[in-house]
């Protein structure tokens, strides 16, 4: 997080109060928004409320101990991040304050009250290759040229947006290759305007694109229930609602390491310490499925725990946003996970209580929705203004109090997403993961994403999928008779299509992610095992209609091996699944 130097601080003004993280002061020259640091200690803290001459502050940090009669300083700017190479492969706290940078500081884990340090280190020295040449025209957010970031990922170098105006382009009169760090001018524009490697952007304003488009593209996953029922298009919205132990966390983090992404923007959002801690002590050993280096090469942290103070944690989203877009002006495409947006709305509620606001449903401020909408509509595939395409997709879990959906958070957010992974807890006590309820999730981007699963996939990808769909409706009929009349009370062609649902359940949308080759699958190879599981389907119901009984077609020695085409290696599961309809089919009809 940005931070002024001492010419631009001024101490103009007094506390005047303290209740928790909310602070009020007397004189303070400062606007909506600003940084201000707070009493003896300097604690962060930003500008949320003006009236008159009482200015109310949300403080960064813990404030026990600071007390009415000590000094407030105004930065005079709004909260910023520090944006430029070296945030990939980093773990920040919610202002963006990197942890390891300050646990090497502070020599130990414990930070104290007021320490900072830069977003990105200012000394290191990275090699810069120039993308334009002198003479050349460039505007607003266009590439001047780039540094290799990590092995995965070069980090472009761009005219920062708002340095010329609107629609300008200015020539470029200078710029040199080698080594440079991120505050030394790399190109300099004729109207005398330096650029370096290092820009600053306001976490809580959007950064300027060209134009938002409809997403064609899916973001896959490689989750069988999600690619295959219920797809996310990138930059699309989604979330993820569960009671607690259903697979929230895991659910994000197995999306983290295997969704179609150039980028990823973990941000553990209050979430419990052993949690965060999991992500911080994997993420560094996992290697990348995509490229086979580590995954941190590609991935930010924000870890802001339960346990941090409650502010910070109302700004990490915001945080983690802005640094998604600065990814996305480069034409890449960024995943977001925030784990989760209850805690985010908790804070809000806190910090919201203690100024004392009306109050809306269960406690929530009234202003919820907005800003749920705010952070969610900052996603999107977007053309951006120096011509290059790229994505945001947010991926918000949410904790609703006892599994209870009806919560304000939940649904509020149910409003502005467009894909609804419902978690159930029911199934994750029967170790069914991931732990997706097919009755109650829905996607709305299919239809738009249909061609591109039938141009890269099959032609019959939306087929497919609806009969999977249709069976596992009537399946969920079927299952309220059975427990009143039980299963064999049933006609033998409906005791025929519970067999089927139980293999669309058990052997395509259950899936490992412990297992080495299972954790991930194609949308390739869950198209073919959707496609056994139909052969069998098809194939059972001709044997049923020739008086075949229902006992002998689930008992043919080929169908446990439905089941295997999951743990199959993914080379070798297309001709794995054309022996097994082969077998499926020559041993049904074998029996009429």
């Amino acid at each position: 997080m940005s931070k002024a130097t001492e010419s631009d601080v001024r101490e103009d003004g007094i506390i005047e109060s303290v209740s928790g993280p909310v602070v009020t002061a007397v004189d303070l020259e400062a606007r909506m928004n600003d940084v201000v640091y707070v009493g003896n200690e300097g604690l962060m803290g930003e500008v949320i409320e003006i009236e008159g001459n009482l200015t109310t502050i949300q403080v960064y940090e813990e404030t026990s101990g600071v007390a009415p009669g000590e000094p407030v300083e105004s930065t005079g700017a709004p909260l910023s991040v520090d944006l430029g190479p070296g945030m990939l492969d980093s773990i920040y706290d919610g202002v963006q304050r990197p942890l390891d940078v300050l646990e090497e500081k502070m020599n130990s884990a414990f930070l104290d009250r007021g320490v900072d340090a830069p977003g990105i280190d200012l000394e290191k020295t990275w090699d810069f290759t120039p993308e334009v040449e002198e003479g050349d025209e460039v505007g607003n957010g266009d590439i001047v040229g780039s540094v290799p970031e990590t092995p995965s990922i070069d980090h472009k170098v761009m005219v920062p947006p708002g340095t010329l105006e609107e629609d300008e382009t200015a020539e470029v009169v200078s710029i040199e290759s080698g080594e440079f760090n991120v505050e030394q001018t790399v190109a300099e524009l004729e109207t005398g305007d330096e650029i370096q490697m290092r820009q600053e952007w306001p976490v809580r304003e959007a950064r300027p694109t060209e134009e938002k488009q409809t997403p064609t593209e899916p973001l896959t996953s490689g989750q069988r229930i999600l690619d295959g029922l219920f797809p996310l298009a990138k930059g699309g919205t989604a979330a993820i609602p569960g009671p607690f132990g259903s697979g929230k966390t895991v659910a994000q983090q197995s999306l983290a390491k295997f969704a179609d992404a150039d980028i990823v923007v973990y941000i553990g959002c209050g979430e419990r310490g052993n949690e965060m801690t999991e992500v911080i002590d994997d993420f560094p050993d996992l290697p990348d499925p995509q490229t086979g280096n580590a995954l941190m090469a590609r991935t930010c942290l924000i870890a802001n725990t339960s346990n941090m103070p409650v502010a910070a944690r109302e700004s990490c989203v915001y945080t983690g946003i802005t640094i998604a877009e600065h990814y996305r002006d480069m034409g890449y495409d960024v995943a977001l996970m925030a784990d989760s947006t209850s805690r985010w709305a908790e804070a809000m509620r806190e910090i919201s209580s203690r100024l004392e606001e009306m109050p809306g449903e269960e406690g929530y401020p009234a202003y919820l929705a907005a800003r749920l909408s705010e952070f969610y509509e900052r996603a999107g595939y977007f053309e951006n203004i120096n011509g290059t395409e790229g994505s945001v997709s947010a991926i918000g879990a949410v904790s609703p109090p006892g599994g209870d959906f009806s919560e304000p958070v939940t649904q509020n957010t149910l409003r502005i997403v467009k894909t609804f992974w419902a978690l159930d807890a029911d199934l994750a006590e029967r170790r069914h993961f991931p732990a997706i309820n097919w009755d109650e999730s829905y996607s709305l981007y299919r239809d738009q994403l249909d061609p591109w699963f039938k141009e890269n996939v099959a032609d019959d990808w939306p087929e497919q999928r609806q009969w999977a769909i249709d069976v596992l409706d009537e399946e969920g009929e079927l299952q309220e008779i059975v427990q009143l009349v039980g299963k064999d009370a049933l006609p033998e062609d409906q005791q025929l299509t519970l067999e089927v649902a139980r293999f669309l359940k058990e052997a395509w949308l259950q899936q490992n992610a412990l297992h080495d080759v299972d954790r991930y699958c194609p949308p390739e190879k869950t198209y073919q095992m959707l496609g056994a599981i139909k052969t069998f389907n098809d194939e059972a119901f001709d044997a049923l209609e020739a008086g075949v009984p229902v006992e002998e077609i689930t008992d043919v020695d080929s169908l446990p091996r439905l089941n295997r085409i999951g743990t199959t290696p993914d080379d070798e599961a297309e001709e794995f699944v054309e022996e097994l309809e082969a077998d499926i089919t020559e041993e049904l009809r074998a029996l009429y």
